[in-house]
Order: C-alpha cells, then sequence, then structure tokens
C-alpha cells in the first residue's frame, strides 16, 4: 500500500509559477512510475506528466515546454514545476503511483491549482 500526499496547490495569476509535491509512503517508491493528472469541473480526469522509475518523461502537449516533471528517489517525492500557467490549467491535480508493467494504482487526495486571468 503506498499512500500520496501532494501540496503546492494554489492560486496564481496567468504568467505565473507553482510547484506541486507528492510525497509518498513505503520503502519501494523507486519501483514506481509517478504521474500527475488533472480533472477540471466537467471534464475527464486527463495525463498532465509522467516519469517512469528510470527517469523517463513524457508531458501532454498541452504543457510541453511549460511543466516539468522530477522525482527524488531518496526523498520519496515527486514534483510538478508548473510555468507559464494559463487559465486554461486550472483544475484538481492528482499524484497517481503505478507499478510498472501491473495495474496497480494508488491516487493522492488532489490538490486544486486556480489560475486567473
Amino acid at each position: 500500500q503506498v499512500q500520496l500526499v501532494e501540496s503546492g496547490g494554489g492560486l496564481v495569476q496567468a504568467g505565473g509559477s507553482l510547484r506541486l509535491s507528492c510525497a509518498a509512503s513505503g520503502s519501494t517508491f523507486s519501483l514506481y512510475a509517478m504521474g500527475w493528472y488533472r480533472q477540471a469541473p466537467g471534464k475527464q480526469r486527463e495525463l498532465v506528466a509522467r516519469i517512469s522509475s528510470a527517469g523517463s518523461t513524457r508531458y501532454a502537449d498541452s504543457v510541453k515546454g511549460r511543466f516539468t516533471i522530477s522525482r527524488d528517489n531518496t526523498k520519496n517525492t515527486v514534483y510538478l514545476q508548473m510555468n507559464s500557467l494559463k487559465p486554461e490549467d486550472t483544475a484538481v491535480y492528482y499524484c497517481n503511483a503505478n507499478w510498472e508493467s501491473t495495474s496497480i494504482n494508488y491516487w493522492g487526495q488532489g490538490t486544486q491549482v486556480t489560475v486567473s486571468s
């Protein structure tokens, strides 16, 4: 069992930056691919960024060049640096841990990001 706790959300003006953090419990963090998803009101949850256990990254087209995902296995933490934020980035952001090559997934409780125009 993995518990995920997100932090770092908030209200920011368009063009601003935020850094989300997700702290994971347990001793097997390095074995998990970690991802950030978001869900805006009335929309489906979508993948924002993902980092594999080996460090390979993948981004949604809408955030490429603006967001950066990273992980620190010594701190059991994954980060999402969000720059040049836009109002359309407003959503609840969720942290995900996926035991790679399995369907085992864990989710955090979500953190609200609101970007004002």
